[in-house]
């Protein structure tokens, strides 16, 4: 069977077995001192490791039936998800260090995927594909303006700027193994399957991601009016992180989308240049 792609020629996934922060005592507020944006980054984190696992399992499901060129690309893929999820349980260690209590943010972000599981398996493809558009949205903007970034602690940047330099990388596997799923479907039943599932899962991801922003600023006595003014400046102002996100999402429910029909390689390699590797780690199982 030959599947019809987008790919670039030359598509590498490699396989970085790299680890962040070991031996370094991050600051309450690592984000430039400033507690609305250290509380965002935070609530993101907070959903990874759980939602990495869902991604991984929901793409494992078709690997068996798809041709050899993409299940390489889906190990490759259960690879890198497998280090994200690895390296954000150590970044939510540090924050709970620094005395955050993530437990209603982490609950909160697995009683969705709980959710999420009890959807056929298309749908938890297609809702893998629509929250993986998001962090290639999210990885490109982090990668493209420092500022998204500028004032966060060291280590802390070279692990985000990592993991959006890896999400780059496999931005298209989900989505390919999505239209081997879909083969046989009329072209406009596998439309709406994408345009519901991103709408669904847009939803959730914004009420996530702020609800559990909120309980994080409510422990630094901070969720009131000045710090979300702030915050939503950041965030949708300059550099504008989910104005950016907002504006992706459109691009999306095309009927001819595909992931690659944006080409940034080459903004993710200029970005692995200004990365040495950190130490290595035990191997993934």
């Amino acid at each position: 069977m030959t599947l019809q792609t987008e790919h670039p020629a030359g598509l590498a996934i490699e396989r970085r077995n790299w680890k962040f922060g070991r031996g370094a005592t991050a600051r309450r507020w690592w984000h430039g001192g400033d507690a609305g944006r250290t509380a965002f980054y935070n609530a993101l984190s907070s959903t990874f490791p759980v939602g990495e696992k869902f991604f991984m399992s929901a793409v494992r499901h078709y690997r068996d039936e798809a041709p050899e060129a993409l299940r390489e690309q889906i190990d490759d893929f259960i690879f890198q998800e497998s280090t994200h999820s690895r390296e954000h349980v150590f970044f939510n260690r540090q924050a709970r260090d620094a005395g955050y209590d993530l437990t209603s943010s982490e609950d909160r972000a697995a009683r969705t995927i709980a959710w999420a599981k009890r959807r056929p398996p298309i749908m938890q493809l297609a809702g893998t594909c629509a929250l993986e558009h998001f962090t290639a949205t999210l990885a490109n903007a982090i990668l493209t303006d420092p500022m998204h970034l500028a004032g966060a602690d060291a280590e802390a940047q070279r692990m985000w700027r990592w993991h959006a330099i890896e999400e780059i990388e496999h931005k298209a596997v989900a989505f390919d193994t999505l239209l081997l799923a879909m083969r046989d479907r009329p072209r406009f039943r596998r439309w709406t399957l994408r345009f519901f599932t991103m709408l669904a899962a847009g939803v959730r991801f914004h009420y996530v991601v702020f609800r559990n922003t909120a309980d994080l600023l409510r422990q630094d006595g901070k969720n009131d009016l000045r710090a979300w003014r702030r915050l939503l400046a950041y965030l949708y102002g300059k550099p504008g992180l989910m104005r950016l996100l907002l504006r992706d999402t459109f691009t999306y429910f095309r009927p001819s989308f595909h992931p690659w029909q944006h080409d940034d390689r080459a903004l993710a390699a200029h970005a692995l240049a200004t990365l040495s590797p950190p130490l290595a780690a035990p191997m993934p199982k």
